[in-house]
C-alpha cells in the first residue's frame, strides 16, 4: 500500500471467517461480526450479541418459532383440561 508520504508499505490482510451460525437452521446470524474466536474478546458486548432471547446463538425466525410452539402447546393443554371437566 502506498502511504500519503509516497512510501510503499506491506500490509497484512486478515481472512474473513464464516461467522456465527444459528443453532437450529444453521444460517448465518445477522448483526454479529464475522471474526475469529479470539477477536470477539476485544469487542463490546453489543457487537458480540443481539439484544434478544437466544441472542448470539439462534436467529430471530427460529426464536419466534420456539415461542409460538411453546404457546400453542400450552393452549392445547388448557383446551384438553377444559374438555376433561
Amino acid at each position: 500500500i502506498r502511504t500519503p508520504g509516497g512510501k510503499l508499505v506491506a500490509q497484512t490482510i486478515t481472512k474473513t471467517t464464516k461467522g456465527p451460525k444459528c443453532s437450529d437452521c444453521k444460517c448465518s446470524l445477522p448483526g454479529i461480526k464475522h471474526l475469529k474466536k479470539t477477536a470477539y474478546t476485544n469487542l463490546k458486548k453489543r457487537e458480540r450479541t443481539v439484544s434478544r432471547a437466544y441472542g448470539g446463538s439462534a436467529c430471530g425466525g427460529c426464536v419466534r418459532q420456539r415461542i409460538v410452539r411453546a404457546f400453542l402447546l400450552e393452549e392445547q393443554k388448557a383446551v384438553k383440561k377444559l374438555l376433561a371437566e
